[in-house]
């Protein structure tokens, strides 16, 4: 069980498939994703690691949370959050989590907190049908109707589906598909909708009702993997580079030669 990460939520947009079909994708953002504390099982009795993200001043913290920060050597995070994970998949304090810690076409469970709608009606809140539009029914279309029996019980029964007040309220989507991933962007693409409103934290971790792809990196993907795949490219191309002009000089040197082999032996005949 790896660690989830804290994304923000930007917005809603489509991209194109291979086969030209257009898929509505949620874009989440990486902002900073900073391991902050390490839970151990011989210390704290279970494992589990605190991530943070954003930042915040200084002044703005609790001195509980400044010492914390300042034992971590990390910057005060505007987010924090913990996450249950199995002994050998423990990271680092001060690691920073990429996008690369997800691949596309897995399976993540994302938990935010629902847009707020404030108080809404029955039909709004619990997607009752309502009443009758004719035939006797006035003033009272959109009413929830009864609300309990006769005489026996004499009450309206505790969690009865009424109006009140809708949203705000801790959501998880399970089993959304990552369609793409921009490490160096720092973005995620999410295959539909995701709870939550713009500019809004969320957590993603890893499907529990699905198993975790082979090629996603165990036990976390961080930043530093990123830059030392870019490196090696760079590497790589520098390579090549070099070897093509090897390459080049040494088929210039074979056309110089060349003539001067033909000039001789004419001579000698």
């Amino acid at each position: 069980m790896r660690c989830g990460t804290i994304a923000r939520k930007i917005g809603m947009t489509r991209v194109f498939a291979e086969d030209g079909t257009h898929v509505p994708v949620t874009v989440l953002k990486l902002d900073n994703c900073q391991v902050t504390q390490v839970r151990d099982e011989q210390r704290d009795g279970y494992t589990a690691i605190q991530v943070g993200v954003g930042t915040r001043k200084v002044k703005n913290i609790t001195k509980a949370d400044r010492g914390q920060f300042a034992k971590a050597n990390v910057e005060p995070k505007a987010k924090l959050a913990e996450f249950r994970v199995s002994e050998d998949a423990l990271v680092e304090v001060g690691s920073m989590i990429g996008a690369n810690h997800y691949v596309a076409g897995q399976k993540i469970d994302v938990a935010g907190t629902s847009q707020g709608k404030g108080f809404a009606g029955a039909m709004k809140r619990h997607n009752f049908a309502g009443l009758r539009a004719s035939h006797g029914v006035s003033v009272s279309h959109r009413s929830h109707g009864s609300t309990g029996a006769n005489q026996d019980p004499g009450k309206v029964w505790k969690g009865k589906k009424m109006a009140g007040h809708m949203g705000a309220e801790r959501v998880t989507t399970q089993n959304l598909e990552v369609f793409s991933v921009m490490p160096d962007e720092g973005l995620i693409l999410v295959r539909g909708a995701v709870p939550g409103s713009k500019n809004g934290y969320v957590l993603v971790s890893d499907a529990v009702k699905a198993d975790r792809p082979e090629d996603a990196p165990y036990p976390a993907g961080l930043l530093a993997d990123i830059a030392a795949a870019e490196a090696q490219a760079v590497t790589e191309a520098s390579d090549e580079a070099d070897a093509s002009v090897d390459a080049d000089a040494q088929v210039d040197d074979n056309a110089d030669a060349a003539p001067e082999a033909g000039t001789d032996g004419e001579a000698k005949e």
